[in-house]
């Protein structure tokens, strides 16, 4: 390891909670790592493709900075880093669909992408600590080695029974992706017409989700709810089926660590619809919500992630027992009316306009999403 003389930055002030293991909501750097193989031959087309989406992300908000880099080993592997004053703003961006739109030019002379994600927490040189409008993440998180990701779609008015049956019905894949890789859960909701599937991974997420999409039981599913799909696909046009599962793509911004799992809790998940340009402080009002909720040693709640792209918020809960209006402020992390009417401001649709401030369980029951199936992968 390379030594240097230039100062470490200093630990930021204030103490993360031990049992949030993910957030995107504390103001931290983010530095984002795109991994590109390009297809041979398409260097030059995939450099002026580039080209043209850099000069359009440099005017996103929140962005700082950014390199291409091409591997001195393999000129198809390049590599785009970036810098951004926090998560929020390059979440707001990427699941855009403004940026479905920038990248496409990108898809013909790319043949495979991988992002990542992190948190600065440690900066050398003082220049870049001092000068950073963003701050550093202020302690190291303490997870559970799980990924967790959602996928969510919409299925055309009338056929939700039908969607349901299909994708209730399908024999599990193979848990086993490698040797460091293996799918832990996967759990299936409905709301309305909405479908949200939230999986549960050890290991590489993209590997395990290549995985699943290439085994035939699940393939089979796929192909039997696409003539009830609002967005029309193509599963065997690779550009037809990147773009429906970027749309769907609902990534995990918060969750709190389950400290011991009870194999006899039960899964919820309720669905926030947000009014327009709401859902990330709708998903940020709820991690505050969760965070109480996991302090109160009198609370049923042992885990629970919130899932937001654009204006749908998804919120997963494991708990001790069924909601229900005995103790629901607590399973949710409200304190009183207050709280709860604070909630519904960010809430839209006539269902949300309607309900009296301060009604939880009426919320609660308007939210609540239909438990199609929850499957867990038998340990090795």
């Amino acid at each position: 390891m390379t030594t240097t003389s230039a100062p470490v930055s200093p630990p930021p002030t204030g103490q993360a909670s031990q049992r949030v293991s993910q957030s995107v909501f504390d103001g931290s750097l983010l530095r984002v790592i795109l991994l590109i193989d390009v297809h041979d031959g398409a260097q030059q087309q995939f450099l002026e493709a580039y080209e043209q989406l850099c000069n359009q992300v440099a005017s996103v908000p929140g962005h700082v900075s950014e390199q291409l880099c091409q591997s001195i080993e393999n000129p198809s592997q390049w590599l785009v880093t970036s810098e951004w004053e926090s998560a929020l703003p390059f979440l707001t961006w990427v699941n855009s669909e403004e940026h479905v739109r920038m990248v496409q030019p990108l898809h013909s002379c790319v043949r495979d992408t991988r992002s990542l994600r992190f948190h600065v927490v440690r900066e050398i040189g003082g220049a870049g600590a001092q000068n950073a409008k963003g701050s550093l993440q202020a302690a190291p998180r303490i997870g559970d080695g799980v990924i967790r990701h959602a996928l969510t779609f919409t299925v055309k008015p009338g056929s939700e029974d039908k969607v349901a049956e299909i994708l209730a019905g399908y024999a599990s894949p193979e848990p086993r992706v490698d040797d460091t890789t293996r799918l832990c859960r996967t759990s299936l909701f409905l709301h309305g017409n909405r479908v949200v599937r939230a999986i549960e991974v050890r290991g590489d997420l993209l590997a395990a989700l290549r995985h699943v999409a290439r085994q035939p039981e699940v393939r089979a599913v796929e192909e039997a709810i696409n003539p009830y799909l609002e967005q029309d696909r193509d599963l065997d046009d690779p550009q037809s089926a990147r773009v429906f599962f970027t749309r769907a793509a609902l990534p995990a911004v918060h969750h709190v660590t389950v400290e011991q799992e009870d194999p006899t809790a039960q899964r919820h998940a309720l669905f926030y619809p947000a009014r327009p340009e709401c859902g990330m402080r709708l998903a940020e009002e709820l991690a505050r919500h969760d965070e109480a909720a996991a302090d109160d040693p009198r609370s049923p709640v042992l885990g629970s992630t919130i899932f937001q792209r654009d204006d749908v918020v998804v919120r997963l809960l494991d708990v001790r027992f069924g909601l229900d209006d005995e103790g629901l402020g607590r399973c949710l992390g409200l304190s009183g009316a207050a709280q709860v009417k604070e909630l519904t401001t960010l809430l839209d649709g006539p269902d949300a306009v309607g309900v009296q401030d301060g009604d939880l369980p009426r919320i609660v029951e308007l939210a609540r999403m239909r438990a199609v199936t929850d499957r867990r992968s038998p340990q090795d």
